[in-house]
């Protein structure tokens, strides 16, 4: 006569799988729902700057380090959030289209090799919002919630 447990033991490996199953969707929902809730970042600069909008090239040769001016000829001065702070993985893999490590490695390049230098780094959005304000020829991100008159959203098409 087989034991109840080995003869219960298919019924109970379908049932464990139907509750992984239904776990992994409601996390992979969730997940989602929390991505969607995210506020919208924002590329700001300097409210001095005379350039509206920037193309995602040009945006990202800023942020990368390989065009220190503005289109006008004005020095750009780069502001960014740590590498491990979800707002800078966002906008760099959002508005930029790279990895927040692919930033870094140009960085690094430039330094080491002696050509240029990495962006100037910040704690939070709150510093990001003071620097680009105060700092002529300044760039950063935002989120919505930190934007006033005191910055200027530039464009990207």
């Amino acid at each position: 006569m087989p034991s109840p447990v080995i003869s219960g033991s298919p019924l109970r490996l379908a049932l464990l799988a139907v509750t992984t199953l239904v776990l992994l969707v409601g996390l992979s929902f969730a997940a989602t729902n929390a991505i969607a809730r995210e506020a919208p970042l924002y590329l700001v600069a300097h409210p001095d700057v005379t350039t509206r909008w920037l193309n995602r090239d040009t945006t990202r040769a800023i942020f990368a380090m390989r065009q220190r001016t503005w289109p006008d000829g004005q020095a750009v001065r780069v502001f960014v959030l740590s590498n491990s702070h979800p707002v800078h993985a966002r906008f760099a893999k959002e508005q930029l289209a790279v990895y927040p490590h692919q930033l870094q490695l140009a960085w690094d390049r430039m330094v080491f090799s002696g050509t240029g230098q990495a962006p100037d780094r910040v704690s939070d959005q709150t510093e990001m919002h003071e620097r680009i304000a105060t700092t002529p020829g300044a760039i950063g991100y935002l989120e919505r919630e930190y934007l006033d008159d005191r910055v200027q959203v530039i464009s990207m098409e």
